[in-house]
């Protein structure tokens, strides 16, 4: 029978964090096996597993375009229902995959899959909530969501140590498994028939260039991707920095999950703080925190060629992800503030460009690690500084998302 009665908030919150969270696991879970997968496929160069976490993102980048114009046109659950399913599909071929290429295919089309769940639930919270009322709402998603890098590299190790790598991928194919099913039996469909935009390639472009046009949406589009991909460097890193620089292989995953908590507390502060204080304000101050406290840090360790020990690395990154995680919820409702009214293909384009544009900058950076923490730090500094800059003239004049950033009630 299909659903018709809305779902409180905490279920659909929970819901909504559960398909989202394939993203997180997808990457977080194959942390601990990276220097496995790369040595049985005889992978030379250490940082070359980092292309097992940019493939997917980039599978997740091209995917989102595709995802949110076609649930504007079909509806948010079928787009969801294709998206599950190609994720599934990636699995399969990751399980079976031969070579380190077959394995990078199947993380691509991981990602690709992944942005269906991604990219629409965010419509869908859109189509119910608008300006600070989503921008809670997503808050509350993201402290559930939280709890996935927690546990994820913990499972992903228990995994191996009871199983084969690849079961990692089996692991995946049952939550993808549970996120089908939910949404099928209790989440109904939140964009009506007469609000759906017909599917034309012209219109989409249209909408595409809409998005662009609004100076918020591209603003927050561009400071978000470039602030995002330090984030994206510390994914794809954070194995080889506790396993190589730390020699801590054995204990990554408690590691991993202490500086998750960073993440977590942020979500759940910027959940009680942003009706009151608003999305921008609240964005600005963690953008300036972040400069201070990654810049002030690097010219302590350069300055007194001061070794950075593991508590000290770790006590550098909490903040870090601390500030961070006051960004995620708060620049995807200011960039989607503008696009009511095509909020698939707003969202699309959004989360698109945005993944597009941190998975350039993680790929940079990641590749120069070089045995040290120092490019992470410098990266985070240097992209923190660079979004502040963005964030500062596009915030100039912007009375419609001022307007938007005050709405507290849901649409």
């Amino acid at each position: 029978m299909t659903p018709t009665q809305s779902l409180n908030r905490t279920e659909f919150v929970v819901l909504v964090a559960t398909l989202i969270s394939l993203v997180a696991l997808g990457t977080d879970i194959i942390l601990p096996a990276l220097t496995n997968i790369g040595g049985a496929f005889g992978v030379e160069r250490a940082n070359d597993t980092q292309l097992l976490i940019g493939g997917f993102f980039v599978g997740l980048s091209v995917g989102q375009l595709l995802s949110g114009p076609l649930s504007d046109s079909l509806g948010r659950k079928p787009i969801i229902y294709l998206g599950l399913s190609l994720f599934a599909i990636g699995c399969c071929i990751s399980i079976i995959s031969p070579n380190f290429e077959i394995m990078l295919a199947g993380r691509v089309l991981q990602g690709f899959g992944a942005a269906g769940p991604r990219i629409v639930t965010v419509a869908l919270v859109r189509d119910q909530y608008e300006g600070r009322a989503m921008a809670r709402i997503m808050s509350f998603v993201m402290v559930v969501f939280i709890t996935v890098p927690m546990i994820a590299p913990a499972l992903g190790q228990g995994i191996m140590i009871f199983a084969h790598w690849r079961g990692i991928f089996v692991a995946l194919l049952i939550v993808a498994g549970i996120g089908f099913v939910w949404l099928a039996i209790r989440q109904p469909e939140t964009l009506a028939h007469d609000q759906r935009r017909e599917l034309s390639l012209a219109g989409n472009l249209t909408a595409a260039l809409e998005v662009f046009r609004q100076r918020a949406s591209s603003g927050y589009i561009l400071a978000g991707g470039v602030v995002f991909g330090a984030f994206f460097t510390y994914l794809s890193t954070a194995q080889q920095i506790f396993h190589e620089v730390y020699d801590a292989a054995d204990l990554f995953p408690m590691y991993f999950a202490i500086l998750a908590v960073g993440l977590g507390a942020a979500s759940f502060t910027n959940a009680n703080l942003v009706l009151r204080f608003g999305m921008r304000r609240l964005s600005n101050l963690a953008l300036i925190a972040l400069n201070i406290w990654s810049f002030g840090f690097l010219l302590l360790i350069v300055a007194f060629q001061m070794p950075v020990g593991l508590w000290m690395f770790i006590g550098w990154a909490i903040v870090a992800l601390y500030c961070m995680g006051m960004l995620f919820s708060n620049f995807n409702a200011l960039a989607m503030a503008p696009l009511g009214h095509i909020a698939g293909v707003g969202a699309a384009v959004v989360g698109s460009a945005t993944t597009l544009i941190a998975v350039a900058f993680a790929v940079v950076i990641g590749q120069l690690f070089d045995g040290t923490v120092v490019p992470l730090i410098a990266g985070f500094g240097v992209c923190g500084a660079i979004a502040l800059v963005i964030v500062l003239i596009t915030g100039r004049g912007l009375k419609g998302v001022d307007r938007a950033d005050q709405a507290t009630t849901a649409s």
